[in-house]
C-alpha cells in the first residue's frame, strides 16, 4: 500500500473544521463511505486531509488520484486555488490565501518572498505584472492584491514564532485586522516577536473599533454588512476597483472604459447574489 506523507505546510493551509463540521463529515464518511478521492502529488497529502484521517481511523477504503507539479510553488497553488473556489472563507483567510498565492507565484518566476521591500514599493516588473494577473483572477484590484501579499508575509513571520498564534490570527480570535498586519511584515523581528508572543498567551489587546459607538452611531446598513464580512469584503474590492478605472478624455477612452468596467460588473454581479 502507498505510503502517504503529511506535509505540515501544505496541511496547515487547510482552515481547520470545528467540531461539529468534522463530527458530521466523520459521520457521513462511516455511513457512506468516501465517495471523493484523496489527492497525491507523488506521495504527498494535498487535498482531503480530513477524509484521510477519519479514513485512517475507521479503516474506511479511498481512492486516491495523482496530480503532477514540476515545483513546490506549483502544488501550493493549486491547493490556494482549490480551497478558494470550495470554501467560504473569511476576509481575513482570503487575503492570506491571494498573498501566499503571490509570494509563490513570484518564486517560482525567482522573485524573494521575504522582499518585504519590494512588496511594499511595487518597483519591480515581476510584481506589477504577477499583482495585475491575480488580480484578473481573483476579481480585486492590483493594489489588494499588494496588500494581502503584505498580509500574507505577517502572518506567516508571525506562524514561524508560534503556529498557535498564527492559526488565532486565521481564525479571527486574535483580532488582528489586515491592516495592522499589513504593517506589522515591514517591522523588526523583535516586534514580531512579541506580537506573537502576546497573542499566544492572551495579552494581545485587539484594536478599538474608529469611530466608537458613542461617537457615531452604527447605520443601519452598516449593522448588516458587519454580520455577512463576505459581502464587505466584495465591497471593499470593488470600490478598489472602481477608484483605479480610467477617466474619459475623448471618443477612443471609452473603449477602454468598457474594457475596465467589465470586472467591475462581475464583480456586481457576484455580490448581487450573495444577498439573500
Amino acid at each position: 500500500m502507498q505510503k502517504i506523507i503529511i506535509d505540515e505546510e501544505f496541511k496547515t493551509l487547510l482552515p481547520a473544521l470545528d467540531k461539529d463540521t468534522f463530527a458530521l463529515l466523520e459521520e457521513n464518511l462511516i455511513q457512506n463511505g468516501c465517495r471523493d478521492s484523496i489527492v497525491l502529488w507523488g506521495n504527498i497529502l494535498i487535498d482531503g486531509h480530513n477524509r484521510y484521517e477519519i479514513c485512517s481511523r475507521h479503516g474506511i477504503p479511498f481512492n486516491t488520484i495523482a496530480k503532477d507539479f514540476d515545483s513546490r510553488e506549483e502544488a501550493l497553488i493549486w491547493i490556494i486555488s482549490t480551497q478558494v473556489s470550495r470554501r467560504n472563507l473569511t476576509p481575513i483567510q482570503l487575503s492570506h490565501f491571494r498573498g501566499l498565492h503571490y509570494m509563490a507565484d513570484r518564486k517560482m518566476h525567482g522573485g524573494n518572498r521575504r522582499n518585504s521591500t519590494e512588496i511594499s514599493s511595487g518597483h519591480s516588473g515581476i510584481l506589477k505584472s504577477t499583482a495585475g494577473r491575480l488580480a484578473g483572477q481573483y476579481r480585486v484590484s492590483p493594489r489588494t492584491i499588494a496588500r494581502d501579499a503584505r498580509t500574507a508575509a505577517a502572518i506567516e513571520a508571525i506562524g514561524e514564532i508560534s503556529p498557535s498564534a498564527k492559526k488565532m490570527i486565521l481564525s479571527g480570535e486574535a483580532g488582528l485586522d489586515k491592516k495592522k498586519l499589513g504593517g506589522l511584515s515591514e517591522k523588526p523581528t523583535e516586534e514580531i516577536e512579541a506580537v506573537a508572543a502576546a497573542i499566544e498567551n492572551g495579552t494581545y489587546e485587539k484594536q478599538p473599533a474608529t469611530p466608537s459607538a458613542s461617537s457615531a452611531p452604527e447605520k443601519p446598513v452598516d449593522s448588516i454588512l458587519a454580520k455577512i464580512p463576505p459581502l464587505q469584503l466584495a465591497i471593499d474590492d470593488l470600490s478598489a476597483s472602481l477608484s483605479v478605472l480610467p477617466k474619459i478624455r475623448s471618443d477612443a477612452d471609452k473603449t477602454k472604459m468598457k474594457a475596465a468596467l467589465y470586472p467591475c460588473v462581475k464583480q456586481i454581479e457576484d455580490l448581487y447574489r450573495q444577498i439573500r
